[in-house]
Order: C-alpha cells, then sequence, then structure tokens
C-alpha cells in the first residue's frame, strides 16, 4: 500500500487495455477510493450473450485475472467452446475463451432478468475481490460507430473482424444523447480530489465517456490529468495514432492534450516526448514527463504514484 494516503477519493476514466493497467496500479495505491468509470461504447450482442469488452478488461486487470501475453482475456484460458463453434460454422471471430463465456452467460442471464449493468459488475468485482468501485459510464446502451470510407461500421466489426484495416473517417456513439450516468458517477466526479484520464484510446475509449449527457460537464472546474496514449508518434496498443491520421490530425501526444484541453488541468508525456512539454504548457496545460511505459506491475503502480503526487501539487 502507499506511504501517504494522498486523497481521499480520486475517479479515473479508462477503457481498452493501457487504461486498464494504469487503473490497475491506482487501484492497488488506493483500494476502495478509487472509482473506475468504464466506456461500454464497445458493448454488444454476440452469440446470444451481451458482451461487455472494457469492463472485463479492466475488471480482469484489477483482480489480478488477466492474460498478460494478450492484455484482453483470462490467464489460464482454455478455447474448447470457440472451437466447436469453429467447427460447426459459426461466428469465430470473436474470440471468447470458456472463463470468459461463464461470465457472459450470467451477464446476460442477469441482464434479461431485469438488472443493471453497474449491480452487475459491482457484483463481479466483489467476487474478484475488487476493492476499487467500477462502473460502466450508463446502464443505458450506447453503441460506438465508426464512418469509413466505403461504410458505417459497428466498433467490434471495425476493430476486431476488420482488424482497424478501413480508413477511418468519424464516429458516433448511438444512444449517447438519451443515456444517463450511471448511479453514483456523477456524485463520484463531484467528490473526487482529482480525476485521472487513463491512457486510453481518446476517440472510442474516453470519448464515448464523455458524451454521455452530465459527465462532460461534471469535469469542468475539477483537477483533471490525463496520461497520453501516444509515445513517440505511435499507441502502445490499439488503432489510436492510425485513427489520428486519417482524421486529418498528426499523431503525437500533443494532439492528446489538445483533444482534452477544455477541462485538462494537467497532462502526463513520456519521457520520449519531452521535447512536446513547452507546446503543451502553451496550452494551459501543467506537464509531468516520466517514463509512461508500462511493462511490469511494478511500472503501473509506479506510473500511478507519479500521477498522484503529481496531482497533488495541482491542488
Amino acid at each position: 500500500m502507499i506511504e501517504k494516503q494522498y486523497f481521499s477519493r480520486v475517479t479515473a476514466l479508462a477503457g481498452g487495455v493501457g487504461g486498464a493497467k494504469l487503473a490497475a496500479g491506482l487501484s492497488q495505491l488506493l483500494a476502495e477510493r478509487l472509482t473506475v468509470i468504464v466506456n461500454t461504447g464497445d458493448d454488444f450482442e454476440h452469440l446470444g450473450l451481451r458482451i461487455s469488452p472494457d469492463i472485463d478488461t479492466v475488471c480482469y486487470t484489477l483482480a489480478g485475472l488477466s492474460n498478460l501475453d494478450t492484455g484482453w482475456g483470462r490467464a489460464n484460458e482454455t478455447w474448447n467452446a470457440l472451437r466447436t463453434i469453429s467447427e460447426l460454422g459459426g461466428l469465430d471471430w470473436f474470440k471468447l475463451g470458456d472463463q470468459d463465456i461463464g461470465l457472459h452467460l450470467e451477464r446476460s442471464r442477469r441482464l434479461r432478468e431485469g438488472e443493471t449493468l453497474s449491480q452487475i459488475t459491482q457484483d463481479f468485482c466483489q467476487a474478484f475481490n475488487i476493492q476499487s468501485n467500477v462502473l460502466p459510464m450508463s446502464d443505458q446502451e450506447v453503441s460506438t460507430w465508426v464512418f469509413t470510407e466505403n461504410e458505417e461500421l459497428s466498433f467490434q466489426e471495425y476493430f476486431v473482424h476488420q482488424q482497424c484495416k478501413p480508413n477511418v473517417k468519424g464516429f458516433r456513439f448511438e444512444g449517447a444523447e438519451i443515456a444517463k450516468p450511471a448511479p453514483g458517477i456523477l456524485e463520484d466526479i463531484a467528490e473526487a480530489e482529482i480525476i485521472v484520464i487513463c491512457p486510453s484510446n481518446p476517440w472510442v475509449s474516453i470519448g464515448p465517456i464523455l458524451a454521455v449527457p452530465g459527465i462532460l460537464e461534471s469535469l469542468i472546474d475539477k483537477q483533471v490529468i490525463a496520461v497520453s496514449p501516444i509515445i513517440g508518434g505511435k499507441a502502445i496498443k490499439g488503432p489510436a495514432a492510425k485513427m489520428y491520421s486519417e482524421l486529418g490530425f498528426t499523431p503525437s501526444a500533443l494532439a492528446v492534450a489538445r483533444q482534452y484541453k477544455d477541462f485538462l488541468s494537467g497532462f502526463v508525456l513520456d519521457q520520449v516526448d519531452q521535447n512536446l512539454e513547452r507546446e503543451t504548457k502553451n496550452l494551459g496545460i501543467q506537464t509531468y514527463v516520466t517514463d509512461s511505459l508500462m511493462k511490469t506491475n511494478q511500472d503501473r503502480v509506479r506510473l500511478a504514484k507519479e500521477v498522484i503526487k503529481f496531482g497533488e501539487r495541482l491542488i
């Protein structure tokens, strides 16, 4: 545990593998003092099951159950069900392991019986012995759609089935305009001493969260720190840099800071991007430069501690 109790409340916004890694580091330091708000724009129906990829990645990572090689899915997974589906000519492009399927079966059953996603996620976290509070961004369905050169694709069709190959022209978040933040989100943001935007894809991991009415507005006048998901012009994992390029922006940490500048207090750049520090400060954003690459659990905790200390200086 952290030697000093820096903050009584911290709220993080996260999605994807990078976001889950920093959330795990923060959770190890802060335990129940941390709330993680997770993107659900990636959620979809598949094989009759309701899949919540980002929630599961965050929960598996916080619980120490994630596959360290892929960053997603469960460790020590088996694939018997998927093998049978493939042999029968079924949809096998989205890789669901046997343990993972068990979770999706239970989530889907409870959703059909009228329970909310936030209730179910809370119970799963308790079963996984996760001390931090993990919340979906909304209990209402919000679906990320990707505009490409030729057609509009659901996110998982673009991301997994077509492996991010089509050129991106824009996004829409279906259902966001009528969605409500999950119970407790606005209260957690209001009570938090700092808000951490994890190194997640700004377009399709953080963007859907901010599209839910009330969440973006609640960040104004808060101390908000973002950790760049772009290092040296490249995304560590995923298509964020490719998306920036195809949307007409030079992929860089500075592009991320510009995207968040209306609500950002502090920005964490990797040491290889130290040359961008002055331009970031010119946006009115305080900066912190460090080694932000998280290869090990020790890296996650170290970076989390540095982010917390940076936040303390901003208060």
